[in-house]
């Protein structure tokens, strides 16, 4: 079985977002400091651009198991990605939220957004504390 090509990485969370382009660079330090108030995580860099809080472990009953981050996000060209936050298995209070958290688009297991000043925050406060929290009582 093949090995999960995303993992935590030892890179510095300010030199990558300092390499951002400086347009990006006040969205990724608000995220770092909304994501690690809301679930008291530290960012841990996954991979070259992916900034996560937390980990869990998954095993599918195909077999396949690693870990992944609970909550996090990566700051891409087009527009940042937050990984987490939407579940496969639809948590419904998330669902509901994510209707009300601004223009959006939404990928199987990811939401895309422009921008931050796009969105409402105190809505993303309750997403990442909702899907921070589920994962911890999966988990257990």
């Amino acid at each position: 079985m093949s090995e999960n090509k995303t993992k935590p990485t030892v890179q510095d969370i300010n030199s990558y977002i300092d390499s951002l382009p400086e347009n990006r660079r006040d969205d990724a330090r608000m995220l770092v400091e909304i994501m690690h108030e809301v679930t008291g995580e530290k960012p841990v860099m996954w991979g070259p651009s992916m900034v996560g809080f937390g980990s869990y472990h998954y095993k599918y009953d195909s077999g396949r198991e690693g870990d992944a981050l609970k909550v996090g996000f990566a700051i891409r060209k087009p527009r940042t990605v937050l990984y987490g936050l939407k579940f496969y298995d639809q948590i419904k209070t998330n669902e509901d939220l994510l209707s009300k958290l601004g223009p959006t688009e939404v990928g199987k297991g990811c939401i895309y957004i422009k921008s931050l000043k796009d969105i409402d925050l105190s809505i993303l406060r309750k997403m990442i504390h909702n899907a921070y929290h589920y994962k911890l009582v999966q988990e257990n």
